[in-house]
């Protein structure tokens, strides 16, 4: 059995942490989780694997600015649950601090913009990313407004560029 890291609530409406351990991961950021688990990846999810690898890394991981799962963003809370932001955030936590090296790939499109509260949320993952000294990228060209590009529309053999998130958080959106 393949090995996985996988982290959801008990009854599956909020996931936090999936993907494939190793020594130097890929850790994608979007907006919210669907329906992919381990075993079965959705498109997004069989885009960022492909992507990783083809990239020179040796694993992924997938974490979401905000963690409840919606096959349709449009179906994301309309305010902020602080309570599973808050278990998002410990998720992370954990995660940061169980790795000597990774790179934070920003991947979350314009959906950033579909609530307000979703700035907030990517600041404080910034800050928490900043503590680690990770560096970010994007894969494909940003949007108009300096967003960065979602993975399902990145072609396969499209390599990272860094990401000044710092000037990213600066950006009026």
């Amino acid at each position: 059995m393949e090995e996985w890291l996988y982290k959801n609530d008990f009854n599956n409406r909020v996931r936090y942490t999936l993907g494939r351990p190793g020594n130097h991961p890929l850790i994608c950021y979007g907006i919210n989780p669907s329906t992919a688990e381990p075993g079965n990846l959705d498109n997004t999810l069989k885009s960022v694997e492909r992507l990783a690898f083809g990239n020179g890394f040796d694993s992924w991981i997938m974490l979401n600015i905000y963690p409840q799962r919606a096959t349709n963003p449009k179906d994301i809370h309309k305010r902020v649950n602080n309570e599973i932001h808050q278990k998002n955030m410990e998720a992370m936590s954990r995660l940061f601090s169980s790795l000597e090296k990774a790179t934070l790939w920003a991947a979350w499109g314009t959906l950033i913009e579909s609530r307000p509260f979703l700035r907030r949320c990517l600041s404080e993952i910034v800050s928490l990313s900043n503590e680690q000294q990770f560096p970010w990228v994007s894969i494909g060209k940003v949007t108009k407004k300096g967003h960065p590009h979602h993975p399902l529309y990145v072609k396969a053999t499209t390599k990272y560029q860094p990401f000044d998130m710092s000037n990213y958080m600066r950006i009026d959106w």
